[in-house]
């Protein structure tokens, strides 16, 4: 048996009605802050949908045409809402939920750093603190009682939920009587990789499989996208197939992203490995594991 594992955000015009005036006045006006010199900025989003990055293997140049998956089909889709934090000068943190394609921001006048992220997870642990270096994601935990720790000490955690974000260093927000349009691209967060196991023979008389990633990455800061020093083991299911079992694994990659060692120079001591464990007809079990 052989197992791959795949790197793998209304104007309203009156003409012709000369007694309605340009201006408002404060004490009749109910939308002042709209029409009058405010901070308004609105948001509008662009989704980066990509599901790995090419380092150094291409998978689209050499993606096989008898797989299950196309290479689009890994593609993650926009997510359903952003949050952006405000952080402002003075040590204040505002907050605003916008729908996906974008919105007003609220923000004070002056100058900010400024994170956009997706909040619409459920495996995710979002966290943070009064700065934007602060904010991190990281996922729960998940135990499986016949699973054998594949690297000491590594929690097992579930997968990441699909994420996404943005981070501007500064920003200066000023009050104007137009809405200013402030364009940002979400960029991902999350990756997948698509793992194959092939057996050689007797697939037929497997029932279940699942299997386990260990040596990734428990942490992923949202302003700049490196990963944490500390390892996880990510634990999946996997789909039965006629040549053996599949599964698409989420994750935030490899711990201590960017680092030298990224592109497995092989001087960083980092293991990765892998497991398999399958359920036969007969209800016994057998276990697989790989250095990958």
């Amino acid at each position: 048996m052989k197992a791959t594992l795949r790197y793998t955000l209304m104007g309203l015009t009156f003409a012709g009605l000369t007694f309605l005036s340009t201006s408002c006045r404060k004490d009749l006006c109910y939308d002042h802050d709209e029409h009058g010199l405010s901070v308004k900025v609105n948001l509008s989003s662009d989704w980066e949908q990509e599901w790995e990055r090419t380092y150094a293997y291409d998978w689209e140049k050499l993606w096989e045409e008898d797989w299950k998956y196309d290479y689009e089909d890994l593609c993650p889709a926009p997510a359903d809402g952003i949050r952006v934090q405000v952080y402002t000068s003075d040590g204040q943190r505002i907050e605003s939920n916008l729908p996906d394609e974008g919105g007003r921001i609220a923000m004070p006048e002056g100058t900010h750093e400024l994170l956009f992220y997706n909040e619409d997870t459920d495996y995710s642990v979002l966290g943070g603190g009064s700065t934007s270096e602060e904010a991190t994601a990281t996922t729960r935990g998940v135990t499986r009682s016949s699973f054998h720790e594949l690297h000491a000490g590594e929690r097992t955690v579930n997968q990441p939920d699909m994420l996404y974000g943005a981070y501007m260093e500064e920003y200066t927000a000023e009050k104007t009587l137009a809405p200013t349009e402030l364009p940002v691209t979400l960029r991902p967060l999350v990756y997948t990789y698509m793992i194959r196991y092939e057996f050689e023979s007797g697939q037929q008389y497997v029932a279940l499989a699942r299997g386990a990633l260990a040596g990734m990455a428990e942490t992923v800061y949202l302003n700049d996208g490196h990963t944490g020093e500390t390892a996880a083991t990510v634990m999946f299911d996997c789909t039965l197939e006629d040549y053996g079992a599949e599964a698409l694994v989420q994750s935030f990659g490899v711990p201590d992203y960017p680092g030298e060692h990224y592109g497995r120079n092989g001087t960083d001591g980092r293991r990765y490995s892998l497991n398999l464990e399958v359920r036969m007809v007969n209800g016994k079990f057998k276990t697989f594991e790989f250095d990958v």
